[in-house]
């Protein structure tokens, strides 16, 4: 579940394997790039830590940032 935070909406994503942490990342890139919402994230291994803002909104949560966790969320469902 996403979790709305100091203007940021967040979530960690865990993984089998370093692997499919990598394979996970590209598709949200591509998905990323479609939608023209860039994440601000993190990997280590297995981990994927991911905070969605938009920033020529002055940083605040808007519904790009919405639209693109559901993208994400659709991704691993």
């Amino acid at each position: 579940m996403w979790k709305e935070e100091n203007n940021r909406l967040k979530k960690t994503f865990k993984f089998q394997d370093f692997q499919e942490a990598f394979a996970f990342m590209t598709r949200v890139a591509f998905l990323a790039e479609a939608q023209q919402h860039h994440p601000n994230w993190s990997n280590v291994y297995n981990t994927v830590e991911i905070e969605l803002t938009t920033h020529d909104a002055g940083n605040t949560v808007t519904d790009k940032d919405r639209q693109l966790a559901k993208a994400i969320d659709a991704i691993i469902a």
